[in-house]
């Protein structure tokens, strides 16, 4: 009992953390202005959501750049499709990829759960570093409910299990993510998914603040979240804020 009760507080109080270290929204949603922005460059191509990105951005008649570590993963083809090998570590593939951009779209990831780790983190910094050196106005990062002002959205569950036993020091670089974002020159926004989930898009779907649940975990299909994370691409209205996404 002892040690359940001190698990729990270990919990809450990571939770707490999370909340103060990510970013907050603090200026009110407005309706959005678009505009077409079609060179899109998309870093984490291979995994779940970055796939999804792809498909769909080509759909959209985007011109595509999938930056990938190992571009046989993609298996994706398309006369608009243009694929780098890089790393998102090395400032200089980083820099090479960012060139000539208009957006860029970040869904980085990893499995290094168990012990601490800076990808996310200064991955990001480096798409940053080069955005500004290159002018590249526009920023779409995938981070997740869980941080910042959605601190405990994930439900019960995630906030007293998944969270403090698997993924403290992903949640954590997650949180590094979020504050380099903010802090930065560019237009960014940072989109924060509920549990993911590999269904099919079914373009009905929430988004905004106070998104989640302190009891029920939340969720939203990888295919949903590519679409949301694409309209902000042309979209003005969550410029600079970190809205949720779920369904």
């Amino acid at each position: 009992m002892t040690i359940a009760l001190l698990f729990i507080l270990y919990a809450l109080a990571l939770s707490a953390v999370l909340s103060r270290r990510g970013v907050r929204t603090t200026h009110e949603i407005s309706v959005g202005v678009e505009r077409p922005r079609t060179r899109v460059l998309i870093v984490g191509a291979t995994g779940g959501t970055g796939r999804q990105l792809v498909t769909q951005a080509l759909e959209r008649g985007h011109v595509v750049t999938a930056f990938v570590r190992n571009p046989s993963k993609l298996q994706i083809e398309h006369p608009q499709l243009h694929v780098v090998r890089g790393d998102v570590l090395d400032y200089g593939s980083v820099e090479q990829a960012v060139s000539g951009q208009d957006s860029v779209i970040c869904a980085l990831g990893h499995k290094k759960y168990f012990y601490p780790a800076r990808i996310l983190s200064e991955g990001t910094r480096n798409l940053l570093r080069a955005m500004e050196t290159h002018h590249v106005p526009r920023l779409v990062c995938e981070t997740s409910l869980g941080i910042g002002d959605s601190a405990g959205r994930m439900g019960l569950y995630y906030t007293l299990f998944v969270i403090p036993a698997i993924l403290p020091f992903y949640f954590w670089d997650k949180t590094r993510q979020e504050s380099l974002i903010s802090a930065s020159s560019v237009e960014w926004v940072i989109v924060r998914p509920g549990v993911l989930t590999n269904g099919e898009k079914r373009n009905a779907y929430r988004h905004g603040s106070n998104l989640g649940s302190f009891v029920t975990s939340v969720r939203i299909s990888r295919a949903d979240v590519a679409d949301f994370m694409l309209n902000q691409v042309s979209s003005d209205t969550y410029v600079g804020a970190a809205p949720g996404v779920c369904w």
